[in-house]
Formats: structure tokens, sequence, C-alpha cells
């Protein structure tokens, strides 16, 4: 698809905080048109309050985000819907409805948000689960299926209504190899073939540096580093190294802040 340097997602200076625990601390990123991100860090750091946000199911304490040109927390309700309508979301763990069969999990959001006929939802869900290699699948239980096959139909789902932007919240989590591949291949593939754009919120990085086109690192609510994938790898920037490369010590903490050890077993000291 050609390059396009148009500013689909914006987001300026976004704090966040739960209660008294402050998530975001000044988040600032763009992303373009045609493209497919990903926003890596540690479990804990943000990102799926990131995604949240752009959906507009969480609003921020302060700052901004702007999809297609519209301050999602601004918007009031019907805007926010038809907003919506252009978003296509892969949740944790896929977040199939249990109790519908695979078909009528991608047929869902066409028969709640559309008025198309029965025969031509019929058709599109066809289409959508051919794009995933499931078609064969479609009157499987979602209890029946792999892990690897539940996310490809959650996959096919969140392309149902052919959205603007697609967003996938730790698409790769709990994944075999072979089905992560296939995973962060589709989501390559089909952001090409369907010139959408596309978020990936993950800490995996053996597929993901792979198959998108720029990184954002968050780390204690502020992005610490940024940049095409390629050139991640060979990145001197402390964070960047440490959980590229899987090494223990780094600017990432093993232990969660807390008293030290020895004061909370009540012996005093330090």
């Amino acid at each position: 698809m050609p390059e396009s340097n148009e500013t689909l997602v914006s987001i300026k200076d976004l704090h966040f905080a739960y209660g008294e625990r402050q998530v975001l601390h000044g988040i600032n990123l763009d992303i373009q048109r045609g493209k497919v991100v990903a926003i890596l860090g540690v479990s804990g750091s943000g990102k799926t309050t990131l995604l949240r946000l752009m959906g507009g199911q969480l609003k921020p304490q302060r700052g901004s985000v702007k999809v297609a040109g519209q301050v999602v927390h601004e918007l009031d309700d019907d805007g926010l819907y038809a907003l919506r309508r252009d978003m296509g979301m892969m949740f944790q763990m896929g977040g199939l409805y249990s109790d519908i069969s695979v078909f009528d999990n991608v047929a869902f959001p066409m028969r709640e948000l559309t008025d198309l006929p029965e025969e031509i939802i019929h058709d599109l869900v066809l289409m959508k689960l051919h794009a995933v290699g499931l078609r064969g699948a479609a009157q499987m239980m979602t209890g029946e299926l792999s892990g690897g096959m539940a996310r490809r139909v959650a996959l096919a789902r969140a392309i149902a209504l052919d959205p603007l932007l697609i967003m996938y919240d730790e698409p790769f989590a709990g994944l075999d190899p072979i089905s992560l591949n296939v995973i962060a291949s589709l989501i390559r593939r089909l952001n090409d073939a369907l010139g959408v754009t596309s978020i990936v919120v993950t800490y995996d990085m053996s597929e993901s540096l792979k198959v998108v086109d720029y990184a954002y690192f968050v780390h204690d609510g502020v992005v610490v580093a940024e940049g095409p994938a390629a050139e991640m790898f060979d990145s001197d920037n402390p964070f960047v190294h440490q959980f590229v490369h899987a090494k223990p010590d780094g600017p990432v903490a093993f232990q969660y802040p807390s008293n030290p050890y020895s004061v909370e077993l009540g012996l005093g000291g330090n």
C-alpha cells in the first residue's frame, strides 16, 4: 500500500490514574495510517490502559487522545459509538462468547451494528473466517478450539466491520511458537491487505518486532524509547536493551517498590 504520513491516532501529554495509583505520567505518541505499531512494556506499565483511553472506556486526567481527528473523551455517547464502529478490538485471550458458535461470534458485531440482511452477513462471515484460515470451523463451538484457533477467530471478529483501526491487546500471550508466528503474520498481512492501521500492545519481543513498522517502549507511565522496529534490536537505550534481550539487570526492577525486606520481617534496619 502507498506510504502515508497522515496521523490517525495522536496522544499528547496523557495522564491517568486509578485512584491514587498514577499509571500514565504524560504519554506522547503518534500513529500513522496504514502502519502496524507496537506499544511494548512490562506488565503493569499502562499499555492496556492506553487502549481503553483510545476506545473511550476511560477519560484522562489531563492531555488528549485524538482518533481520526476527534478528541475521544470530548465525544457524546452517539459520537463515541460512531467512532467505535471504525475500531476493531482483539481482546486479551480472545474474549469470545462461549455459548455461541464461531460463525455467530464473528457475525455478532454485524448483527448488532448494521442492518445487513442475513444472507449478506453469512457471506461476509465466511469471508472473514477464510481470511484467517478457519472457514471450515464456522460451526464449531469456541470450547472446541485450540488457543491459536481462538485467537484467529477473535481476529476475524475484530475485522468484521472493516475498521479503520484495529487494536490488539496481548495477542501473543499463552500461544505456542507456531500459533504465535501465525497470528503475527496474520496481523501484518491483514493490515496491508485491508489498508487499516494496527496497534499491537504486547510484552512479546520475538515476533512483534518482526512484523511491526514502529515501536514505542513504555515504562513508568512515559515513553522511554521509540523508533523503527528494525532498529530496536541494536538500540543502546538501557531500557530497550534490557527488554529486547531479556536481561535481569537494568532499569526495570524485578521487585515491586516496597519497604526494605528486613523492615517487613520486623528485623529493623535497611
